[in-house]
């Protein structure tokens, strides 16, 4: 179940970390509804917070790419979108 409020944020009844990585002093969090990725079209948060202190950052223009490498084929590519949430360091994918 997905709930939106206001100004274009998405908010799950249980956001689910699906994978974070620490960049510098950025943790980059992606998150989703199920906590993980399925076949197709998936909405996801990005979330940017200061490794130390937790607090949201803003990343400026954030992009996302996509790629799967298969032995013996080309790699998929799909594309993603992202727009700024109206919450500092969260942008809203699909």
């Amino acid at each position: 179940m997905v709930f939106v409020f206001g100004f274009g944020s998405v908010v799950w009844a249980e956001e689910k970390t699906v994978a974070t990585q620490k960049s510098k002093d950025v943790v980059i969090a992606l998150k989703s509804e199920a906590g993980q990725w399925k076949r197709g079209k998936n909405d996801f948060v990005l979330e940017f917070t200061s490794a130390k202190d937790k607090q949201p950052m803003d990343a400026g223009k954030v992009t996302l790419s996509t790629s799967m490498t298969m032995s013996g084929m080309t790699p998929m590519i799909a594309g993603a979108t992202l727009k700024p949430d109206k919450t500092p360091g969260r942008y809203l994918g699909t």
